[in-house]
């Protein structure tokens, strides 16, 4: 075998001298400046585009997925049951209440236990009530409730009797149901 470390002009020392060489001595290599142009237009456009995105998701919170009230829709009044004993004096009544909720929202919200409250004069007279459920995107959904009369708070208005004598009994129905929407999770 021959010494190649110590001679000179010996082409495999020259070539491997060239790389050591080549290697130690640091060049720093500069970007083109098209490049750098490249990447600035890329990242100008992607800032464009997700504050595009991020108006057109504000715009259609605002508007179009913006949470709305449930219409609540008093259909139809019938006197369910009622019982009557003159000793000692008890009446008991049952009102049976055909009851829509219309979902107005483009998301199907669920709902918490409600009640339906009916009311004679300003005060109190029944109460129903409304159990938890769920109702879908832009549905409505039925519901009959029966309420309880409470007879006594009824008779202890004076202005029963004149009522009942005309022939009208004016009642009024409120029912208050809240809930969340299922897929945004707006509380309304």
């Amino acid at each position: 075998m021959a010494d190649v470390t110590s001679k000179p002009g010996n082409p495999l020392l020259s070539t491997m001298d060239g790389i050591t060489t080549a290697s130690a001595k640091s060049k720093s290599v500069k970007p083109s400046s098209s490049g750098r142009r490249l990447t600035k237009a890329i990242c100008i456009t992607v800032g464009i585009v997700l504050l595009v995105v991020v108006v057109v998701m504000v715009i259609l919170g605002f508007t179009v997925f913006k949470a709305k009230d449930p219409v609540i829709t008093v259909g139809s009044v019938s006197l369910k049951d009622l019982d009557f004993s003159l000793t000692p004096l008890n009446i008991n009544a049952s009102l049976d209440v055909n009851v829509s909720v219309r979902n107005p929202n483009r998301v199907g919200f669920r709902y918490n236990n409600a009640s339906a409250l009916l009311n004679y004069d300003g005060s109190l007279v029944g109460e129903a009530p409304i159990p938890a459920g769920r109702i879908g995107a832009r549905k409505t959904t039925g519901m009959n409730i029966v309420i309880s009369l409470m007879a006594d708070r009824l008779l202890l208005n004076p202005q029963l009797y004149s009522d009942v004598l005309s022939g009208s009994l004016p009642l009024s129905t409120y029912a208050r149901i809240s809930g969340i929407d299922r897929d945004v999770r707006l509380c309304f």
